[in-house]
């Protein structure tokens, strides 16, 4: 019997386990905090690069192409513009090849290329479909002016403290990047509104977060970092 395929959450997991072993074993072989941290961050860069590859290429699967007419060639199109809201999107008919070749650039620098080829529309297996998890309020507030409130959401199946932390990883992955870096470089303050306004929409929705929400919900008060901004 084939063993059977690991879920995304198991696989998230299982990612989170080696980076608890990592974050435990580097001190001991590597004394040097400093060095501990870029290998742990390089560690944690290329997870989330694979895991942001395979949802790529698993989406692209997903995509019915039964034919390269303008109606269909727009639906796909549609699809991907709702997946990748902020990413630069370049999709071509190939007559030839009978195929559509998608380029996405996102704004952090990230770059996915796939060439979908005409295909039948895949039958119905009677597989349970994929649970797709819904977004709920999560408004934020900084602890030195509550009165200034951000409408964010989370994924429901997110605690406020869970969601918070990861926010909090979200802004310091950010200015820790190439893009971050040249922010600060061209004096834009390092600050939690200057990041919230820039950061792009992926980024939070890889961690189950997305902004402009609309529904109110009680404020959450993010605790000061004590980092300098």
């Amino acid at each position: 019997m084939a063993e059977p395929k690991k879920t995304t959450k198991s696989k998230r997991d299982e990612q989170a386990q080696v980076l608890d072993l990592l974050r435990a074993v580097l001190p001991k072989v590597a004394p040097d905090p400093a060095w501990a941290e870029k290998i742990y961050t390089a560690c944690e860069v290329e997870l989330r690069s694979k895991n942001r590859a395979n949802a790529f290429e698993k989406f692209c699967d997903r995509i019915e192409l039964p034919d390269l007419e303008s109606n269909t060639v727009e639906e796909v199109k549609q699809h991907f513009t709702t997946r990748f809201a902020d990413a630069d999107l370049d999709i071509q008919p190939d007559e030839e090849n009978k195929s559509l070749a998608v380029d996405v650039s996102l704004p952090d620098g990230t770059q996915f290329r796939k060439v979908i080829p005409v295909r039948p529309v895949a039958p119905d297996t009677g597989e349970e479909p994929e649970v797709t998890l819904k977004y709920v309020a999560f408004p934020v507030a900084l602890s030195g002016d509550k009165e200034l409130t951000w409408s964010l959401a989370k994924r429901e199946n997110l605690t406020n403290d869970e969601a918070a932390m990861a926010l909090t990883k979200i802004e310091d992955d950010f200015w820790a990047s190439k893009t971050g870096q040249k922010l600060i470089r061209d004096r834009v303050e390092k600050s939690f509104p200057e990041f919230i306004a820039r950061v792009p929409a992926g980024l939070l929705n890889e961690r189950g977060l997305k902004r402009h929400y609309k529904l109110p919900e009680t404020v959450k008060v993010l605790r000061a970092t004590g980092k300098p901004r």
